[in-house]
C-alpha cells in the first residue's frame, strides 16, 4: 500500500556519538542542568559534554539559560542547559482489540492532544486503514504547530520484537507475525517504532514519568491482562526472546484457576478483570457481565466480589514480591486500567508483597498511577522519541513538509 502521505525529506537527530545521545536523554529526563552536573550524572568527563552539548545547541534541540537563582558569590551566574520541547513532534498510537488511541507530543513527550477511535475490524490491512485515518487527522492538527512531526510510536499488547519492528503475537488483535513498522512506514510515511504497550509505557515512566532518574524500577500493569515492564542498570530489559517480565505468567498458587497459558495459579489467572468476573461467577454471585458491574457489587458489599478481588490483591503483591525479589527494584508503579479499583484490594496487594519480599527487598517503594488509554499512547510516543535520539543512523522514512 503506498503511502498518501506528502514527502520530502526526512529529519535525522544531531547525536554523532553514544555519548551526545546520553547527554541528550539526561538532560531530557532530569534537567534542567548546569553542565557540571550533567557531566556528574553521565559519568563524562567536562570535555566531553562541551563536546556532545555544542551541536545540539546549534541544532536548536538544546537551549542554554543563565540560571541567576543559583549565582554564586563571586563571578558569573552558571548556565542551565534544557531542552526545547517544541524543536520536533511524535505521534503515539495504542491500539486495543476494538480501539485505536493516538496522541501528539513534543519533544518532551508533552501531550499537545489526543483522539481516539474505533477499529471496526482487526485484519492487519484494516487496522493499518484506521492507523492512516488517525495519523492523517493528527498531522493535519499538528500543522497548526509549524514543527515537523519527525516519529511514529504504536504499541501493542502481546509479543512485540521492536529490533525487527514484528507483532509476534497479540492476543486482542489476533495477529501472528505481522511486520507492523514496516507496514506502518509504508502508508504513513513517517519512521515507525513498535513495541509491547507495557515496555512502552515503561519506558514513558523511565523517561518522563516515576522512573526519571532511577536505574531499577519496574512497571505493574493491571486489567484486561497482567504486564510488567523492567528497567535495570538504567536500560528498559526486553530479554532474549522479547518477553522478559512476563509478572502475569508467574505462578503464585500451583492449584489455582487454569490460565490460557496452559499452566495453573498464575497472577493473570486469578488477578486480570476475566478472572475476576469468572470468580464472582463461579461462587455463585450475581451475573456480572462487565468489570464495571463487579467493582459496583463489590463496593456496594457483595461477599462474593470483595473475595475475588482480595485475592486478586494477593495474587499481585505476590507477583510484584517475586520482581522485588528477583532484581531488587528501587520503585514499582502499580498502573492500568484494572487501578479504577485499587481501593478494593490495596491492603491485599501490599500485605501479600511484604509477606512474600525477602529482607531488603521489602523496603521497594510501591507507587501507584491511574493511566487512561491516552497515556498508553504517550508510551508509544515515547519509543518514537527514544528511536529518533538513539537510532541516529537508522532508515528514515521520508516525511511530510
Amino acid at each position: 500500500m503506498a503511502s498518501s502521505f506528502a514527502a520530502s525529506t526526512a529529519e535525522t537527530f544531531p547525536a554523532g556519538t553514544p555519548a551526545a545521545a546520553q547527554i541528550f536523554t539526561t538532560v531530557l529526563s532530569q534537567g534542567p542542568l548546569t553542565r557540571l552536573e550533567l557531566a556528574r550524572r553521565a559519568g563524562l568527563s567536562a570535555a566531553a559534554v562541551t563536546k556532545a552539548v555544542r551541536p545540539l545547541i546549534e541544532s536548536g534541540y538544546l537551549v542554554e539559560d543563565a540560571d541567576t537563582e543559583a549565582r554564586p558569590a563571586l563571578g558569573r551566574p552558571a548556565n542551565l542547559v534544557r531542552v526545547d520541547g517544541g524543536r520536533a513532534l511524535f505521534l503515539g498510537l495504542k491500539l486495543t482489540g476494538d480501539q485505536v488511541f493516538g496522541v501528539l507530543t513534543d519533544l518532551r513527550c508533552r501531550t499537545l492532544l489526543a483522539r481516539h477511535a474505533p477499529l471496526p475490524d482487526r485484519a492487519p490491512q484494516q487496522v493499518l486503514a484506521s492507523t492512516a485515518e488517525m495519523v492523517r487527522e493528527l498531522l493535519t492538527e499538528a500543522d497548526g504547530y509549524g514543527v515537523r512531526v519527525v516519529g511514529l510510536g504504536i504499541a501493542v499488547s502481546g509479543d512485540v520484537d521492536r529490533t525487527e519492528g514484528v507483532v509476534r503475537y497479540s492476543p486482542f488483535l489476533e495477529w501472528r507475525e505481522v511486520p507492523l513498522a514496516e507496514l506502518a512506514t509504508a502508508v504513513t510515511g513517517l519512521p515507525a517504532t513498535v513495541d509491547n504497550d507495557v515496555r512502552a509505557l515503561t519506558v514513558a515512566e523511565q523517561w518522563f514519568g516515576a522512573g526519571a532518574g532511577l536505574t531499577d524500577f519496574a512497571v505493574v500493569t493491571v486489567g484486561a491482562g497482567v504486564g510488567c515492564g523492567l528497567v535495570v542498570h538504567g536500560e528498559v530489559v526486553a530479554g532474549a526472546h522479547g518477553v522478559a517480565g512476563e509478572i502475569g505468567h508467574v505462578t503464585v498458587d500451583p492449584d489455582g484457576p487454569p490460565c490460557h497459558c496452559g499452566n495453573r495459579g498464575c497472577v493473570e489467572a486469578i488477578a486480570a478483570d476475566p478472572a475476576i468476573l469468572a470468580r464472582i461467577r463461579e461462587a455463585g454471585g450475581a451475573e456480572v457481565r462487565s468489570i464495571d458491574e463487579a467493582v459496583e457489587l463489590a463496593r456496594a458489599g457483595d461477599v462474593h466480589a470483595r473475595e475475588a478481588y482480595a485475592r486478586a490483591g494477593e495474587a499481585i503483591g505476590r507477583g510484584i514480591a517475586t520482581v522485588a525479589n528477583l532484581l531488587g527494584p528501587e520503585r514499582v508503579v502499580i498502573s492500568g486500567e484494572g487501578l479504577a479499583a485499587y481501593d478494593l484490594f490495596a491492603d491485599q496487594i501490599r500485605s501479600a508483597f511484604a509477606a512474600a519480599a525477602f529482607g531488603s527487598a521489602a523496603r521497594c517503594d510501591l507507587r501507584t498511577r491511574p493511566l487512561p488509554f491516552e497515556e498508553w499512547a504517550r508510551g508509544a510516543a515515547a519509543t518514537a522519541i527514544q528511536s529518533f535520539i538513539t537510532e541516529p543512523n537508522r532508515p528514515q522514512a521520508p516525511n511530510r513538509p
